[in-house]
């Protein structure tokens, strides 16, 4: 979260649009010095939250457009306020993909360093297994991605009960068969990426549905982009209704991922933009997890199982998304569990 001076400097630049850091020095109550002044501001560029513009006494700095996407929000200080009190944007935010997320970076400098460590630390990692070993050590991921994955769903099954499953195919009593499909599907899809290397690249509209299909097959969820409106339980937020318009956003989104260079970009961007775009009846944020982690395991990168994450924790995260187009907090969530994942397996 924001220091109490950061967030009162970031208020005054915004008043602002454009300011110098002398001009900003001039109007401090706080007693800091010059100095630490112009390392916080800084340090709020390195976030993302500000621009800086020319050099020397030009030097100008201004709200980032990737501001609203990064900024730390208190999450449990949003969800205090009801669904009909917060104020929200209710419609598809159609300058998101083309713009916002096209013109800024996800990560800061110092996220990016702790990826790549901990990347390093994964290749390292994998290249003492065998064949063998990382086959095993795959399947171990793949049984809590489906477990929790699913869970997230409102899937009533156990790890140990999933591990069973998936392994001896057999079933938990008192669980329906929906439940067991849908953790079936969700190994049938993983092992479909492991066996297909390069499926993924470069991402497209098909191989989204693909997946998709693969994830809701005996489910009675109808295939391929969606023809009715849908709605969220939850939010306020009202997706695309439109087939024209899902498949438009859709094929943006795979633009916007394909273009990207950095693959903890195009995992995250994935992860998000599917849910938030809708384009299924059901079964997007199963979609949007598999292909998110089919991205990872292309650029031969660690692949999240989301084992640790509390299922209210990834809802009010995507909720958040979906009515302020914010990211800071599914992000953290993203970088906490790309490290958990690390060090748990391989």
């Amino acid at each position: 979260m924001l220091t109490e001076i950061e967030s009162d400097l970031l208020e005054r630049i915004r008043d602002q649009q454009e300011i110098s850091s002398g001009a900003l020095f001039k109007g401090i109550s706080s007693g800091i010095s010059f100095a630490t002044l112009k390392r916080i501001l800084s340090r709020l560029v390195d976030a993302q939250l500000l621009e800086q513009t020319g050099r020397g006494r030009s030097t100008r700095y201004s709200i980032s457009s990737v501001y609203d996407l990064l900024y730390p929000l208190d999450v449990e200080k949003y969800f205090e306020k009801e669904i009909d009190e917060r104020v929200i944007r209710k419609g598809f935010n159609f300058n998101l993909i083309p713009e916002t997320l096209t013109s800024g970076k996800l990560f800061t400098r110092s996220e990016l360093h702790q990826l790549t460590v901990l990347q390093e630390q994964f290749r390292k990692n994998t290249n003492h297994l065998t064949t063998l070993e990382y086959k095993r050590e795959m399947e171990r991921l793949a049984i809590d991605l489906s477990w929790k994955s699913s869970q997230i769903e409102g899937n009533t099954y156990s790890l140990l009960e999933t591990e069973r499953l998936l392994k001896e195919r057999e079933t938990a009593s008192g669980k329906t068969r929906e439940e067991a499909t849908m953790l079936l599907n969700h190994k049938e899809a993983i092992d479909f990426l492991v066996e297909h290397p390069g499926y993924l690249l470069p991402l497209s509209v098909s191989k989204i549905e693909n997946i998709h299909g693969l994830l809701i097959k005996d489910l009675n969820v109808s295939r391929n982009i969606r023809k009715r409106r849908v709605g969220i339980t939850g939010t306020n937020y009202r997706p695309l209704e439109n087939v024209f318009q899902l498949t438009e956003a859709l094929e943006g989104m795979c633009d916007l991922v394909n273009g990207k260079e950095n693959v903890f970009e195009k995992a995250l961007l994935a992860l998000t933009l599917i849910a938030y775009i809708q384009p299924f009846t059901d079964g997007n944020k199963r979609t949007a997890r598999i292909v998110s982690n089919g991205i990872l395991m292309e650029y031969a990168h660690c692949p999240l199982s989301f084992r640790t994450v509390d299922p209210l924790d990834y809802k009010k995260a995507m909720l958040l998304f979906y009515e302020q187009n914010n990211l800071s907090v599914f992000k953290a969530i993203f970088l906490d569990q790309f490290r958990f994942a690390v060090n748990t397996y391989f």
